[in-house]
């Protein structure tokens, strides 16, 4: 997901695919923790991109005020 894709979400709708990737981050830990991880690299995906969307959410409340 893009920055351009983010932006075009409404605040509601990037803190509902926050709380889904905080989730999936979740549970990609746990497989790590486990050893059954396929994909590692997705966990860094993940991290990133919550905080691009947080960087994203935050720029709109500082723009709106």
């Amino acid at each position: 997901m893009t920055n351009e894709e983010i932006r075009k979400l409404t605040n509601e709708e990037i803190t509902k695919k926050i709380e889904e990737y905080k989730e999936e981050l979740f549970n990609l830990r746990f497989s790590q923790a486990t050893g059954s991880l396929e994909k590692p690299s997705r966990i860094r995906e993940l991290r990133k991109l919550v905080a691009r969307m947080k960087t994203i959410l935050r720029e709109r409340e500082l723009n709106n005020d």
